[in-house]
């Protein structure tokens, strides 16, 4: 499931989480809905073990946060997840090489959803 941006919880603060897939790479996002932080931190804690995939919809461009990938997740969106249907599933490299394809046949509606991601570590500021 997407999130609504205007749902409660939202506020104004930036906070950045890492993920991790198989490889060692690292993926930066940025959540400013304090639910969101919230669970975030638990799964890097271990108290959340059940959602603890990241979901979210890419957008085309490069972020400062995130500079090893010329996309990143619309923070408004960004959920986490058990289970999600295989059609948005693909690792980070994937979704980097085949950039220009996304969005149609491939991760339609921007929707990514990679199903070995796991939160790993809150960043520092």
């Amino acid at each position: 499931m997407i999130s609504d941006p205007k749902r409660d919880g939202a506020f104004n603060m930036a906070v950045y989480f890492a993920f991790k897939e198989y490889q060692d790479t690292e993926f930066i996002f940025e959540l400013n809905n304090e639910d969101k932080i919230a669970h975030a931190r638990r799964i890097i804690s271990g108290e959340e073990n059940e959602r603890v995939h990241v979901m979210g919809r890419i957008v085309k461009r490069k972020k400062p946060y995130n500079p090893d990938w010329s996309y990143h997740l619309d923070p408004a969106t960004i959920d986490f997840f058990a289970m999600a249907i295989e059609v948005c599933d693909a690792n980070m490299s994937y979704v980097e090489d085949h950039l220009d394809e996304a969005c149609g046949a491939f991760l339609p509606g921007c929707i990514w959803c990679p199903w070995s991601s796991r939160v790993v570590r809150e960043i520092s500021q």
